[in-house]
């Protein structure tokens, strides 16, 4: 072996970065689709329903207050 070349090198950093992504993506995946953060991601997507901007009060549902 004459060592490494360029191309040996892109060819290993590209390889390993892919493999890198695919696994972050799965992880992602993984969090998202958890059965046990559903209720989070619920309350997440009501959150732009709960203010009315007409009037000025923020009401926080969790605790009843306004």
């Amino acid at each position: 072996m004459d060592g490494l070349t360029y191309e040996t090198v892109t060819q290993i950093s590209q390889i390993s970065a892919l493999i890198l992504f695919i696994g972050f993506f799965l992880c992602v995946l993984g969090y998202v689709f958890w059965p046990s953060n559903r209720g989070r991601f619920e309350h997440a997507a009501r959150l732009p329903l709960q203010n009315d901007p007409d009037s000025g009060e923020e009401k926080d549902e969790r605790h009843g207050q306004a």
